[in-house]
């Protein structure tokens, strides 16, 4: 299959207008907030989505995909530029594109099916926490509280908690409560932006640190683009902080475009949503920003706000290259601290808390999982979370494969199904690994059923990643007009079926739950 850029299929209206306008008033300050929270300057943020953002749009696999500067960078952002400087972060970042590029044009971009969903879910949780934690040190008004692990963040703030300021606690509370009510009682009004805006007002009577204060003034408009030093030593020391990028590039923007599809009932194309995300980091380090990614709270809104389709993603990236010229003054007097409160809430919204509760209440062996991954996370780092998750994920599916057999999924042709009903058995084990080919099956249905019967009596066991697939199956189709029933289930594994997803004892009763 050929590259074929999301560019290719523009198709210009009011409604991308509109959903460009919402998403970059969204992404302003969470931009300028995750560059501090980096240990970047602000305008790097906003160049990384103006420059990332637009070519995430115009050169991806997907039609609603926003990328921009994601808060899952900025303990390996923070890092590399603590390590090696702004120079090698740049450096990085370019060479984390041509990595994402070179999956993209192997076609490796279905690999994201076998990270397993409770090792996605504490990797989540536990890069929020580390989010959360950075901020402390803006948000209580005390400077040089130590970068690092966890543990070293927390020793710095104690060791200098004389610095405490009471001022910028209160202002980090004004705009978490603002955020928090705005979202409340005024859904559909940029409760982000008015956050850090009551901050700012607020700050013209409590003294607090301020962009300005801390970075000056900001540039107006993009710098010219310049290629990185390149030399072997230069690579040397950036090549892991690259591998590190891209990694967790091709984990965030594959699965925030999964998020995309869910809502909007789109299929991305993975291989070119990892070709354009790779081509859109070495655009976005060219210009002096840091690794760009698929960010999903930015892209879900996209699809809220009525995209229909990649010009959004567009639009709110020239909407943001006008506020950085043309409103730089203004963005200088919004204080550190209202932006550490904004990074909070974000950071209590990455966690998926249902999810969780969920998982501890149905597998408690996939929530040891998840927790461990959290803790790897949180003590460790990001990468050797991820891999120490889906080792385990993959020593628990190798022990309840011995106690069940090593049966294999093979979905079978419709069977005894009237006109417009299809019955489609499966057989074997339903786990992450299986997901992907599973799907690719169910991609090649050439219609759309009325009643869609999933026959899962030769199914002796799935997890929960399975039990997604199944959720976004019923969604799908629901979505359509059609419904989704299952028949055959073990007794063992109903309550690991999704809500939504109706189980009956034979294809009647089937009919009769879906209403036909």
């Amino acid at each position: 299959m050929r590259y074929r850029p999301a560019f290719l299929d523009l198709s210009p209206g009011l409604k991308d207008l509109q959903a460009g306008l919402t998403v970059a008033i969204v992404a302003l300050p969470l931009s300028l907030a995750i560059a501090i929270a980096s240990g970047v300057p602000p305008d790097r943020g906003l160049v990384t989505a103006i420059v990332g953002g637009f070519l995430v749009s115009a050169l991806g696999g997907t039609r609603h995909q926003i990328g921009g500067p994601a808060g899952a960078f900025i303990v390996l952002v923070s890092a590399c530029a603590a390590a090696i400087g702004i120079e090698g972060l740049i450096l990085a970042t370019c060479l984390s594109g041509i990595m994402l590029a070179a999956l993209g044009a192997l076609r490796l971009g279905g690999a994201i099916r076998f990270v397993p969903y409770p090792v996605i879910l504490g990797f989540t949780a536990g890069i929020a926490v580390i989010i959360a934690a950075s901020q402390l040190g803006d948000l209580l008004g005390i400077r040089g509280a130590g970068h690092g692990g966890l543990p070293q963040m927390l020793a710095g703030l104690w060791a200098e908690r004389a610095q405490f300021q009471p001022g910028a606690l209160a202002l980090a509370l004004l705009t978490i409560a603002t955020i928090a009510l705005s979202q409340r009682l005024a859904p559909r009004l940029p409760s982000l932006l008015m956050g850090v805006g009551a901050a700012t007002l607020a700050a013209q009577i409590i003294p607090a640190e301020t962009i300005l204060d801390r970075f000056g003034a900001l540039p107006a408009g993009l710098p010219l683009p310049e290629l990185p030093q390149i030399t072997p030593e230069a690579v040397m020391a950036a090549l892991p902080f690259a591998i590190g990028f891209a990694l967790l590039g091709a984990i965030e923007s594959l699965l925030s475009a999964m998020v995309a599809d869910q809502m909007s009932g789109s299929r991305m194309r993975p291989d070119d949503e990892l070709l354009g995300q790779g081509l859109a980091n070495v655009g976005a380090g060219l210009f002096g920003g840091f690794c760009t990614t698929g960010t999903i709270a930015r892209t879900a809104t996209n699809v809220k706000a009525g995209s229909r389709g990649p010009l959004s993603g567009m639009i709110h990236a020239g909407l943001l290259l006008v506020f950085l010229t043309f409103a730089g003054p203004l963005m200088g007097a919004i204080p550190l601290a209202g932006l550490a409160g904004l990074l909070m809430v974000v950071s209590w919204k990455m966690i998926e808390w249902h999810a969780i509760r969920s998982l501890v209440r149905i597998d408690r062996a996939e929530a040891g999982v998840a927790g461990l991954t959290f803790l790897t996370v949180i003590l460790g780092d990001l990468v050797t979370g991820i891999i120490t998750g889906t080792a385990l994920s993959g020593l628990l599916f190798i022990a309840r494969m011995a106690q069940d057999g090593d049966a294999s999924p093979v979905p079978q042709p419709p069977d005894q199904a009237r006109e417009g009903e299809m019955i489609l058995r499966l057989t074997g084990p339903l786990f992450f690994a299986s997901v992907a080919r599973i799907e690719r099956v169910l991609d090649r249905i050439p219609e759309q059923p009325r009643l869609l019967v999933l026959d899962l009596s030769g199914v002796s066991l799935f997890d929960q990643s399975g039990a997604q697939m199944l959720a976004e199956l019923s969604r799908r189709v629901g979505r359509r007009g059609g419904r989704v029933a299952a028949i055959g289930v073990l007794p063992s594994l109903h309550g690991l079926l999704p809500p939504d997803l109706p189980a009956a004892a034979d294809l009647s009763e089937a009919r009769r739950l879906a209403g036909l």
